[in-house]
C-alpha cells in the first residue's frame, strides 16, 4: 500500500492482516483534524487493494481514545449557529464525520478494534462501527458528549442501539456515565475481556488470523449479508442472501477449504479484486 506519511497512526500489513494503531499517547489519543483526515486516506486505501483481509485497531497509552481533541471546539473547526445557512454547514461538516467512520462499516474486510483504558466520546463512535469489538479489563466506553452539553452526532447513537439494549443506551447517552469493560461485556457491546491491553491485542490478532484464513470472498459476503440483514425484514434478507451466495458460490474454494482440512494443512485462497476508481 502506498499512503502518505502518518503522524496520527502507525501502520502495517503482515500475513493479510492490516494493523492500524493510534500512536498520540501524549495527547490521550484524540482525533484531531489530522486524525480524521489520516483515518479516511487509510481505509480508503484498505477498501480498494487486496493484500489485507481484516484490520486490527489498537492504540497505545493509558486510553485508546479520549474522542474528539478540544481545538476541534475552538479554532480548527468554527461552528456558526448565528444564522441558518451556518447552521446548515454543521450539517455538511458532520456528514464528512460521520463517512469516515461509516467506512470502517462498509469497508471489504472485517474490523476488529482492541480496547484499553478509555473509549470516550467519538471513540465510541468509531468502535461500535467496527465489526467485533475485544477489551482488557480496565477498559471503560463513555458517551462524553452530554458531558460538554452535546448530543452524540457521528454514529453512536445510530449503532450502539443495534448491539446493546434500548435502556442502556439511553442510560448512557443521558447520564455520561462511564461503563466497565465487565458490564459491556455483559450487555454485549464487547465480544471478550481480557486480562491486560497485551492479552487484549493478542486475542484480537488471534482472531484475526483466523478470519485471514478463510476464503475472502466469502468473507466479503457474510459482512454484506450480515449489515443488510441488520437493517432489512427476514424476507428481504433472504432474498438479498440468495442474490449474493449466488454471485460469490466458488466451487473451487469449497473443494480448497475441504481439501485443506483433510490435508492437515493451510488453503490458499484467492484475493479479492482490487478497485481501481472509474477511469483509472
Amino acid at each position: 500500500m502506498t499512503l502518505p506519511a502518518l503522524s496520527r497512526f502507525e501502520f502495517s500489513v503482515r500475513d493479510h492482516i492490516a494493523h492500524l494503531v493510534l500512536c498520540r499517547p501524549q495527547a490521550m489519543n484524540t482525533m484531531d483534524p489530522a486524525f480524521w483526515r489520516e483515518l479516511d486516506a487509510v481505509l480508503a486505501q484498505l477498501h480498494r487493494d487486496t493484500d489485507a483481509r481484516v484490520l486490527v485497531i489498537s492504540s497505545t497509552g493509558k486510553h485508546f481514545s479520549a474522542g474528539m481533541a478540544l481545538e476541534v471546539f475552538g479554532s480548527s473547526i468554527q461552528m456558526d449557529d448565528q444564522s441558518a445557512e451556518g447552521r446548515a454547514a454543521i450539517f455538511d461538516l458532520l456528514a464528512q464525520l460521520q463517512a469516515t467512520f461509516t467506512r470502517l462499516e462498509t469497508l471489504r474486510i472485517p474490523v476488529i478494534a482492541a480496547i484499553q483504558g478509555g473509549c470516550i466520546g467519538g471513540a465510541v463512535d468509531l468502535v461500535t462501527a467496527a465489526c467485533i469489538r475485544y477489551a482488557s479489563a480496565e477498559a471503560f466506553f463513555c458517551i462524553q458528549e452530554i458531558n460538554i452539553g452535546l448530543v452524540a452526532d457521528v454514529g453512536t447513537l445510530q449503532r450502539l442501539p443495534k448491539l446493546v439494549p434500548l435502556g442502556v443506551v439511553k442510560e448512557l447517552a443521558y447520564t455520561g456515565r462511564r461503563m466497565p469493560a465487565a458490564r459491556a461485556r455483559e450487555v454485549g457491546l464487547v465480544n471478550e475481556v481480557f486480562e491486560s491491553p497485551a492479552a487484549c491485542l493478542e486475542g484480537a490478532m488471534a482472531c484475526a488470523r483466523e478470519i485471514a484464513a478463510k476464503p475472502p470472498v466469502a468473507i466479503w459476503g457474510s459482512k454484506q449479508v450480515i449489515d443488510y440483514a441488520r437493517e432489512h425484514s427476514t424476507h428481504d434478507s433472504l432474498r438479498q442472501m440468495g442474490w449474493v451466495q449466488g454471485a460469490i458460490w466458488s466451487n473451487a474454494n469449497v473443494r480448497e477449504a475441504v481439501t485443506a482440512m483433510r490435508d492437515k494443512r493451510a488453503a490458499a485462497f484467492a484475493p479479492l479484486a482490487p478497485l481501481r476508481a472509474f477511469g483509472d
